[in-house]
């Protein structure tokens, strides 16, 4: 399950307990999930070995409050190095070499170095089982947030490249977000023609991949008789296979050209 549900975003949890002791520590079993209100979620489990539990999740409910700072590339060594299970009352900022910055609203400090640090409310706690491995539901809301201004672009929104944030994989894998990205457009604001609108010999290629085929299900409005009709003489396009149109519709949606690919495919 944690091999195949990833990459997961990493909730780097500052809590402090009763006496005032500090504890940082990563989760990846974390998201948000409402923006109005704010609310996100991250879920300490039970420990499979023994059982225990951890102290994230005992200082969570002893205090009801939370920090959730971001994790980026550039902690992510120390943030690793946090996660290690050292004992009760050991300040997990001082191992890991980061530095407490005080919030504003919640008695836990904040990861200065994370680019955007969230102070949270716990809302509720639900826990999801007794056994080792189940677990405990920390649900949050957001009360304050602090953005560093050098992960911010000309508009004032984040710039997605330089969060640089990191990801958790399955075993000892993470991934760097911005070395993997790519954009998809969304289909919020058109409403595409769907892949059903393709001639039959388009939506059983063996050519055409899946992408292919939603990128072309995506625009609103398939190419008329006249247009297709015009795009051939003016292309002066011998008469095509089936398969010749279905390679030439890849080779054109890999360019960006999605109206011309369509006109190729209704030739």
């Amino acid at each position: 399950m944690l091999g195949a549900v990833q990459p997961r975003p990493i909730a780097f949890a500052s809590t402090i307990d009763e006496d005032g002791n500090v504890n940082l520590s990563p989760y990846s079993f974390f998201n948000v999930f409402s923006a109005n209100p704010p609310v996100m979620i991250f879920s300490p489990a039970r420990r499979v070995r023994d059982n225990t539990i951890k102290h994230t999740l005992i200082n969570a409910r002893a205090t009801g409050e939370v920090v959730i700072n971001v994790v980026n590339y550039d902690i992510v060594q120390q943030m690793s190095l946090s996660s290690t299970e050292y004992a009760a009352g050991v300040d997990e900022f001082v191992k890991a070499g980061l530095t407490a910055a005080p919030s504003d609203l919640v008695a836990p400090p904040r990861v200065a170095e994370s680019p955007v640090q969230f102070e949270c409310k716990v809302k509720e706690i639900v826990e999801l089982g007794q056994e080792g491995g189940a677990g405990n539901l920390i649900i949050c809301e957001v009360v304050m947030v602090h953005v560093n201004d050098d992960v911010l672009d000309a508009d004032g929104k984040i710039d997605q490249i330089k969060i640089d944030t990191v990801a958790r994989m399955g075993g000892n894998w993470y991934c760097r977000s911005k070395d993997a990205m790519f954009e998809v457009p969304k289909p919020l604001a058109t409403l595409g023609v769907g892949v059903d609108a393709l001639p039959d010999h388009a939506r059983n290629s063996d050519i055409l991949t899946g992408n292919d085929l939603g990128k072309l299900g995506n625009v609103e409005n398939v190419p008329d008789r006249d247009a297709v009709i015009a795009f051939a003489k003016a292309e002066k396009l011998p008469t095509l296979s089936i398969e010749e149109k279905h390679k030439r519709a890849h080779e054109l949606v890999l360019q960006g050209n999605i109206i011309d690919a369509w006109k190729i495919l209704l030739l």
